[in-house]
């Protein structure tokens, strides 16, 4: 079952299961609960999933958390901004905004390189594995930049949009859309 949370509101149920207090979470058919995205990913592998997320093959699975790890990065420099922005316009740093933005900047260039590089405008796959964490979080990360960033989305390059249309018309995409809020 898909929920959604707002983990800052006080009604928020997250804390329950991460006292970070952080989505997303998972609770298994167990009980038990798993946060993170990595760990996440790492438990629906153990379940076997028709399609790995990760590869079986170590050097590959190194480059799709390589790239897992590059659009984190992307995700934690986009919230930065974004909690930046919400505090009033005399106590936000200017510096530290665009500290962020430059990481986003230089991260949006490296991902159109690496669209170009392996033709994942077309696959829909940022690794020569196939659909893996990768697209899962890069697509993710940039459709939460679409929807709380706009134009930040609006400056990736062409080969970028076309991978990130592509990765957000599987039904797993299509079927998690948030609700606006």
């Amino acid at each position: 079952e898909f929920r959604e949370e707002i983990p800052w509101n006080a009604d928020s149920i997250v804390p329950q299961y991460n006292p970070l207090g952080k989505v997303p979470v998972l609770v298994d058919d167990e009980g038990k609960y798993w946060h993170d995205s990595p760990v996440i990913a790492e438990r629906i592998e153990c379940i076997g999933s028709l399609n790995r997320l990760i590869p079986a093959e170590p050097m590959a699975a190194v480059g799709v958390r390589q790239l897992e790890a590059l659009a984190d990065g992307l995700c934690e420099a986009g919230v930065a901004i974004f909690l930046e922005r919400k505090r009033t316009s005399d106590k936000q740093d200017p510096a530290w905004i665009s500290r962020q933005q430059g990481k986003i900047q230089r991260t949006l260039t490296a991902l159109e390189a690496l669209v170009a590089e392996t033709h994942a405008d077309t696959s829909g796959h940022l690794h020569e594995s196939g659909f893996s964490l990768a697209d899962i979080t890069f697509a993710a990360t940039l459709e939460w930049m679409r929807f709380r960033m706009p134009e930040e989305v609006e400056a990736l390059g062409e080969r970028s949009k076309a991978y990130l249309a592509k990765v957000s018309d599987r039904p797993s995409f299509r079927e998690t859309v948030p609700s606006e809020g």
